[in-house]
């Protein structure tokens, strides 16, 4: 039975989530029913990652299998002529039948981005959170770097994970900025509920004068979602890549103008 492993660019603004809801449209429904039109059969696909509703990706990874083979080259062309345009495949392969986009990543890289004036914006405002009051970008890196490294992350986690603990290791961040435009990159070997989003929100807080630099540690060392700061907006976070032994997704988000 042949695995194929797809690299999936989504716009959130519109899905209910990733997972699959029978009654809602989110991303793995509107996939597993393009796939399942091309394959004759019904398939269900795994994700690398979860996201949330108003959450983007330009580089989410998918596997899944099917009974039928369908020709490597012209997978990713079929897939978009029956996905609607705020959903699209960028790449598609053959795997091991053992592969797993989920269980084989080794690494998440999401992306979060910013608005930072002091007006909204029509163009930007399904696709970055505005921040009027001034981002410091040094308060910003000193007040995230207690936060890299393996740790417990039970203070920043919306939902606690139904199996396993909630440490985990955080391996960069990193703040670019194009003008007004800011994007926030983390990289981790996996991520809790609303993990990017809290800590985002925290780091705001402490860049904008709100809280002072050590809170994002305090925080973190307190191990209680109510030590933290606000959560950050869906719309602003994009799952940009997934890393494997042999592969990497990431494309990150465009902030040229």
């Amino acid at each position: 039975m042949p695995t194929y492993r797809l690299v999936v660019e989504y716009d959130g603004s519109a899905f209910h989530g990733l997972q699959y809801q029978p009654d809602l449209r989110t991303v793995a429904g509107t996939l597993e029913a393009a796939l399942g039109r091309l394959f004759h059969q019904p398939v269900k696909v795994t994700a690398a990652g979860r996201t949330d509703a108003g959450v983007h990706a330009t580089g989410q990874v998918v596997s899944f299998s099917a009974q039928r083979e369908f020709p490597i080259e012209r997978l990713a062309l079929a897939v978009n002529g029956n996905t609607p345009p705020d959903l699209v495949v960028h790449g598609a392969m053959l795997v091991a039948p053992d592969f797993s986009a989920r269980y084989r990543a080794r690494e998440r890289i999401y992306e979060y981005l910013i608005l930072n004036r002091s007006y909204p914006s029509a163009v930007w405002r399904a696709r970055a959170w505005h921040v009027p009051r001034a981002v410091d970008d040094a308060r910003f890196l000193a007040a995230a770097e207690p936060l890299l490294g393996e740790h417990d992350f039970v203070t920043f986690c919306g939902e606690s994970p139904e199996r396993g603990g909630t440490v985990r290791d955080v391996r960069a961040i990193v703040l670019a900025r194009r003008d007004e435009l800011l994007r926030v990159t983390v990289r981790g070997n996996a991520f809790l509920h609303r993990m990017v989003r809290v800590m985002v929100g925290t780091l705001v807080e402490c860049a904008t004068g709100y809280r002072e630099v050590g809170f994002a540690r305090d925080a973190l060392e307190a191990r209680d979602r109510t030590a933290a700061g606000a959560t950050a907006p869906a719309h602003g976070l994009y799952l940009a890549g997934v890393t494997y032994d042999d592969f990497d997704s990431y494309r990150p988000v465009e902030i040229a103008p």
